[in-house]
Formats: structure tokens, C-alpha cells, sequence
């Protein structure tokens, strides 16, 4: 796919950098006005239609283009550096060992010295040619940042299924009401804003999630002067939609962290859904146990818990901690170590139910109290030794 892009104009290449915790970033570090970040995961016949693309809505910019692959199978990373041989305006980096839009989408802009920077999608489906309106509302000093926004007039998002529709529809109107954001497109991902205004919010960003332009709308507390520009959503032409129900999730989880002040995050959530999901297969692995192997109680309880901690092991590790996946030996290992986590989890929430019971005879509060004990004890002790997220 690269040769598709091999028309650009070859540049000479710049002293280049690395970013820190990065694995594989290449391209040159030019003196570019706008920087472009385009998060990619399996995007390879994407991003060279794209860069292309790019140089003719950008013609007369000083532009760069920042790809930031989560180390996709599909070796996206590798065609992009084939095209930054050629062209030292596009750079790589290429994340690995850590997943997700809205890390990526952080470190690709921290990666960038350009005065503005832009997020764009890499699946075409953003309107390219809105770029040059974006930087010129920023270049006149009034705006910290513009939102391409599908829901003014001018915008559309005729290419949604009716059921992509009403999710985005939904999703919105539940961001503006609970987080009381004046933007009519906040779950867009499409942007552009200053340097000088997105650097003092980096560390206090989520680095999970989808939707990272909320999440700038959010940190900022109101001091962003924005502007909207409208575009049309076009439709996907190669790849796959990367929603899921993760997203929601994810989502959900960020809307939860801000009003609770960073106490609930999009992970927490994730763990606490698994759970409950965890306590489904218990209790009916029990029932199996008890009526149809005929078990006693004692053996049949610990086969249910067994099944439902190797269950809940394996959906955390794909879903709450998919930008930490384990395989292999390190799954193995992991898994032993979700048990022990488990079970001193569940020795705490009886202790604790108990003691509570005792001096409180009120049994769902005292076992709500206990469930609560066990579910915040496994998720520490998982984030901090399982996958040793920091």
C-alpha cells in the first residue's frame, strides 16, 4: 500500500526524536505548523489513501502527519514507515504492550512541537478538507479549539446506520445533560486545538476510553474558547469499526469519573460489569453442580468459584485490561495470581459481612458492604500486581 502514496514530494529528513516508553518511533521532527495525530489499529489500506488525502487539502500548510499504531497485526506501522522514507512529514510511533484511542491520541500530541495540533480518525470516514477552516479560526487568536461537529448546520451523518444513529444521538444528549458541555457534536473525534492549551491538561487526561475530546472539554472546566465547524461523516471504505460494547463502557466509566472526581473510572466500571457477570456464573454453575452432578454443597461452591474466577480472569484480561492483555506463560501466571487476589478477596468479604451483620442485623447491607470490600480489594490488587497498570 505504500506505492499508493509514493506521488508525495520527498523532503529532506529533519534530526528526528523519540518518545519516551515508545517502541519504534521513526520519522523527523521538521518545524511544522500543524501536527496531525491519527490514532491506527489494523488501518494499513487506510492511512496511505489518507495521506494522501492530506496533501492536497493541506497544500501551502506546513504539516505533519503523527501516526500512533497500537502495534497492529496487520503491520499498519510498517507501511507507515515505508512511507516516511520517502516523506519525513509522516512519522511513527508505534505503541506496544499498550492499547487504546485515547492514549494514543495523548501521546501522539505530546509527541508533536507544532503550535496546533489535530486529531483525526484514520478510517476516511472525517472530512480532511474541513482542516485549513479549523487552523484558520485558531490562527486569529479568538479559539483555543474547533470541533468538526456533525450536528450543525452543514453537518451530517447520513452514512450511519439508523441504529449507529441513535446510539451516537443518545450518547450526546447523555453527555451534554449530565456534564452540561455546550457542544453539539462532544462525542466527536475530530479536532483541533493549541499547543500552549492542551499541554497543562496531558496528566490529568484518562488514557482509557474513546471519546478524548470530552475528556479535554472536561479537564478544562470551562476556560477553552470553542468553535465548531460543521462536516459531513463519510462511510468506512476498508477495515473494521473499532465500537463495541467496550465503548459504552468506556464511556459510561468516563462520565462517571468526572462527577465523582477521578473515585469511578472507565476501568473500575469495567471490572465491577465482569463481576456481575461473575456472579451469574456462579450461581448457576452451583445449580448445575448441586442438581445435576448430584455434588455436596462444599464441592459444588468450589467448583462454582473456581469457574467463575477463571471466568472472570479471562473477560477482564480481554475487555478491562485489553491495553495490558497478558499471553502466554505471563497469562498463566496471571491467573494464578487473579486466584490468590480472589481468595483473600473473598475471605475480606465474609470477615467483613460478618462484623457488620453482628452489630447490624440488617443482611443486604451487610453483604452489599462485603461485595463492595471484595470487588474494590480484587480490582486494586489486580491493577497493581495482575497487569500493573501504573
Amino acid at each position: 500500500m505504500a506505492e499508493m502514496f509514493s506521488t508525495l514530494p520527498s523532503r529532506s529528513p529533519s534530526p528526528g526524536a523519540e518518545a519516551k516508553g515508545t517502541a519504534g518511533a521513526t520519522g523527523a521532527a521538521g518545524a511544522a505548523e500543524l501536527s496531525i495525530v491519527i490514532p491506527t489499529f489494523k488501518e494499513r489500506d487506510n492511512v496511505p489513501v489518507l495521506l494522501q488525502r492530506l496533501d492536497k487539502a493541506l497544500a501551502g500548510i506546513d504539516w505533519e502527519a503523527i501516526i500512533v499504531d497500537d502495534d497492529s497485526p496487520d503491520d499498519t506501522a510498517t507501511v507507515v514507515k515505508e512511507i516516511s522514507r520517502r516523506d519525513p512529514r509522516v512519522r511513527c510511533l508505534r505503541r506496544v504492550n499498550r492499547r487504546g484511542l485515547a492514549g494514543a491520541c495523548i501521546e501522539g500530541m505530546l509527541f508533536s512541537a507544532a503550535p496546533f495540533v489535530a486529531v483525526i480518525d484514520a478510517d476516511l470516514q472525517h472530512d480532511e478538507t474541513v482542516l485549513p477552516r479549523m487552523l484558520g479560526i485558531l490562527r486569529s487568536g479568538e479559539k483555543d479549539m474547533v470541533v468538526a461537529s456533525r450536528y450543525i448546520d452543514g453537518g451530517n451523518t447520513q452514512s450511519f446506520s439508523k441504529a449507529r444513529g441513535a446510539v451516537s444521538r443518545v450518547a450526546t444528549i447523555l453527555a451534554q445533560r449530565v456534564t452540561g458541555v455546550r457542544l453539539s457534536d462532544p462525542m466527536s473525534g475530530f479536532f483541533m486545538m493549541r499547543r500552549e492549551s492542551f499541554d497543562p491538561l496531558a496528566d490529568r487526561l484518562s488514557t482509557q476510553g474513546f471519546k478524548i475530546l470530552l475528556d479535554i472539554v472536561l479537564t478544562a472546566r470551562g476556560r477553552l474558547r470553542i468553535a465548531e465547524e460543521p462536516y459531513s461523516f463519510g462511510a468506512r471504505m476498508h477495515g473494521e469499526s473499532k465500537l463495541d460494547s467496550q465503548v459504552v463502557l468506556d464511556f459510561l466509566g468516563l462520565l462517571l469519573s468526572k462527577l465523582t472526581g477521578g473515585v469511578v473510572t472507565s476501568r473500575f466500571l469495567s471490572f465491577g460489569f465482569v463481576g456481575m457477570i461473575g456472579l451469574f456464573v456462579h450461581l448457576a454453575v452451583l445449580s448445575m453442580a448441586l442438581v445435576v452432578l448430584n455434588l455436596s454443597f462444599p464441592y459444588a461452591q468450589a467448583v462454582a468459584t473456581a469457574v467463575a474466577m477463571t471466568g472472570n480472569f479471562l473477560l477482564n484480561n480481554m475487555f478491562t485490561y485489553r491495553d495490558k492483555r497478558l499471553g502466554g506463560w505471563a497469562m498463566l501466571r496471571g491467573l494464578f495470581g487473579f486466584y490468590a487476589i480472589s481468595t483473600v478477596g473473598a475471605f475480606a468479604n465474609v470477615g467483613l459481612a460478618s462484623w457488620l451483620y453482628v452489630n447490624q442485623p440488617v443482611w443486604w447491607l451487610a453483604g452489599a458492604a462485603g461485595a463492595l470490600m471484595s470487588v474494590v480489594w480484587n480490582y486494586t490488587m489486580a491493577t497493581l500486581f495482575v497487569w500493573r497498570v501504573k
